[in-house]
């Protein structure tokens, strides 16, 4: 028999470790057929042991190589010119992209057949190999990344009495039958590549910025921490009728969650863009990635019906009772509208689903407050042409959505050192901004009436 190296023949004088590549380009592509025992000229070496030999080759393929391979390999023992050699056939996998398990899915794991030889792939080429072996779904495909960590994730599942455990994330569709992450998984862990951006606008254009932040890390505490930024923007207005004091949010709080659990669970992951949330003085705009699905129309959704792009995400969501029922979030967050003229407005296109809530008290002066010399002031009593006074309008707004405030609360807000908190407090407490109640550390602060 001849012997030449071709796409689908590759020869080994014997079993080194390189032959693991082979096989591996071999079941990613059209498969083909290892000798072993013939060197690269195509003369014949030999194999001593030709059945320890096929052993090793077996073990080295279970060991090393991901997925399982072992079911597309046989083994044949022949005999050339009076001596012993291995011929390994390989078929195509069903499982691609099949990849040396301690390097993971990235190019210098994964091999693919290219002339006479075993080459990495590219992130293109795995990209596709996934597409084809796990379809569209970008949640269900295998993620790239396998050295994920979850420490956000555990800690709300501990918060809501779920276990976390090997079993519940098979369950839950984090991992296969092999141990690989899903893109699900990805999405869960604290390496989370997605992002959302918020900002927030003074007046109700995108002339002026006051705040922007951009949240990363697990969709959990993206989930969380949005929506405390969100929260402490979301002031109280008082009023006060007769003996009976009503305060009324400027959001209510069930239609901020809804919308931001909305944009959590049907934005369209295999988009790399971020989700954008933009607060303006009348309203707070929720933009995500993704517009319907095909042949579901916009009434469709405010009717009820429920065609979920992410169902695995929403199952995870639904363990953790963040969400009740499927399709009852549009639907809460009208109701929390529903003794309001103006309503919550939902668009989409075909690459995008916004939802914009109305600020309830844009149609009052919120802001309006009475001074400690009883003068009318219509918001923070400094001018904003002039410089210099941002933190202190930042502490003046947390004053007065949460009533009275401690030093803790402005390093918090802030992000500065005790000292430096202190040092704009009694800024504040000297130009009779804010008032002093009690003293060491009971001490809190209240704004000036």
């Amino acid at each position: 028999m001849l012997f030449r190296e071709s796409e689908t023949v590759e020869l080994k004088e014997s079993v080194v470790d390189d032959i693991k590549k082979e096989i591996i380009a071999f079941v990613n592509c059209d498969g083909g057929r290892l000798y072993v025992g013939v060197r690269d000229d195509g003369t014949v070496a030999g194999i001593e042991n030709p059945d320890e030999a096929a052993l090793q080759i077996s073990n080295m393929a279970r060991d090393t190589i991901k997925p399982d391979v072992t079911m597309f390999l046989q083994y044949e023992t022949l005999e050339e010119n009076g001596k012993q050699i291995i011929a390994v056939d390989i078929q195509r996998g069903t499982q691609r992209p099949y990849y040396i398990s301690r390097k993971g899915m990235r190019p210098e794991g994964v091999y693919v057949r290219q002339g006479y030889s075993s080459v990495p792939a590219t992130d293109t080429m795995i990209r596709q190999m996934i597409k084809e072996t796990d379809g569209d779904r970008f949640e269900a495909m295998r993620c790239l990344n396998q050295e994920l960590t979850f420490e956000a994730t555990e800690k709300e599942f501990k918060l809501c009495n779920v276990d976390f455990g090997r079993q519940q994330r098979r369950t839950l569709k984090l991992v296969d039958q092999d141990g690989i992450y899903s893109n699900l998984a990805l999405l869960l862990s604290d390496q989370c590549a997605h992002t959302i951006k918020v900002a927030v606008f003074q007046g109700n254009d995108q002339s002026v910025f006051k705040d922007r932040r951009e949240f990363t890390g697990s969709l959990m505490r993206q989930m969380n921490e949005v929506y405390d930024f969100i929260d402490f923007r979301n002031q109280t207005r008082a009023t006060i009728n007769k003996l009976l004091r009503t305060d009324v949010r400027d959001y209510p709080e069930t239609a901020v969650r809804e919308a931001l659990l909305n944009m959590l669970v049907h934005r369209d992951y295999s988009f790399s863009a971020s989700a954008l949330i933009s607060i303006y003085t009348d309203r707070i705009e929720f933009m995500s990635v993704g517009g319907l699905l095909s042949g579901i129309e916009l009434e469709d959704v405010l009717a009820g019906l429920s065609v979920c792009r992410n169902q695995s995400l929403a199952d995870v969501f639904y363990r953790l009772r963040l969400i009740e029922a499927y399709g009852t979030g549009l639907k809460k967050m009208m109701a929390a509208y529903a003794d309001e003229r103006e309503k919550p407005i939902i668009k989409t296109t075909k690459n995008s689903f916004k939802v914009t809530l109305p600020n309830i008290n844009a149609k009052y002066n919120t802001d309006i407050r009475v001074t400690s010399r009883g003068e009318v002031a219509s918001s923070f009593p400094v001018p904003d042409e002039e410089k210099g006074y941002d933190d202190e309008r930042t502490i003046w707004e947390l004053a007065r959505s949460r009533g009275k405030i401690t030093r803790s609360d402005v390093e918090k807000q802030l992000e500065v050192s005790a000292s430096t908190a202190s040092r704009i407090l009694r800024r504040m407490v000297k130009n009779k901004i804010l008032i002093q109640c009690g003293q060491a550390r009971s001490t809190k602060y209240t704004l000036s009436e």
